[in-house]
């Protein structure tokens, strides 16, 4: 297992923002960054999968979750955001780094994610390049992945079906999985990559724990769960019942004593 491989991932990462963040600047949108996250780990599992032993099936199946995990994620975020204006997020930053943001961004926006995609992605380093037979542990990475899949994929879908429907304008979407978790997805990409993180055990490679940590931490602290609620309930009040009675992150059943559907709106993520 070859550092200098682990280097090159990065290489290949921040190569891919670079050229996104030229297209930020013809567009004059930052918000493209979005949609070519997940891309930044295919281009690494890339490099990891072709820097290691000779493909082998695990390798293969490994780099396959991978590509489907990309291009689900990317393909559903740039459909999302295509005609939108910059996301709201992003103008805030944009107004606070100006003058010569388009400059800036290279770093604080487009470098800094692909940093912090290099971090997540260490699982994928041994998993994909050091040679170890298949076992238990794939079977039990596979269906965490899978159960985050589910998740993450069916939840952007529900979410998406319910916007698109001009009768739900002004309603919480609390149907489907969002009945279970206010953030169904965010706990579904949660699980894919603790899924990749146990293929990486039986290459010896624990200690890329703190890849799977720190898409947690963010996802619940940083750029996810905090992000999102932070200032939701102080622009549309009736968002806290749905707090109330509904799980942040982790599944599980609707607490009693609360109506079934409230006014609101819930901030797509």
């Amino acid at each position: 297992m070859s550092l200098w491989l682990y280097v090159m991932g990065l290489i290949s990462m921040l190569s891919l923002a670079t050229l996104a963040w030229l297209v930020s600047i013809l567009k004059r949108d930052v918000s493209i960054v979005d949609g070519v996250w997940a891309m930044m780990f295919l281009a690494a599992a890339i490099v990891y999968a072709n820097g290691g032993e000779p493909y082998r099936g695990r390798t293969t199946l490994i780099l396959a979750l991978v590509l489907l995990w990309a291009l689900r994620l990317s393909g559903h975020i740039i459909h999302r955001n295509w005609g939108e204006p910059e996301d709201r997020r992003y103008r805030e930053i944009r107004r606070k780094y100006e003058p010569h943001f388009a400059l800036k961004s290279l770093g604080i926006i487009f470098w800094f994610q692909a940093g912090l995609a290099w971090i997540v992605s260490m699982p994928l380093w041994p998993a994909l390049s050091v040679p170890v037979e298949a076992g238990a542990f794939d079977v039990l990475a596979v269906t965490v992945w899978t159960l985050g899949m589910v998740f993450e994929g069916i939840g952007d879908w529900q979410l998406s079906r319910f916007k698109a429907d001009p009768a739900n304008h002004g309603k919480v979407m609390d149907r489907g999985l969002w009945r279970y978790t206010r953030h169904p997805n965010y706990f579904g990409e949660c699980m894919i990559w603790w899924g990749f993180y146990l293929f990486a055990v039986p290459a010896g490679a624990w200690w890329t724990v703190v890849g799977p940590l720190l898409i947690t931490y963010m996802l619940l602290k940083f750029s996810g769960v905090t992000l999102v609620e932070q200032t939701i309930v102080e622009r549309r009040p009736a968002y806290r019942g749905y707090i109330d009675r509904t799980n942040a992150f982790i599944p599980g059943p609707p607490k009693r004593g609360t109506p079934a559907s409230i006014p609101g709106k819930r901030r797509d993520e």
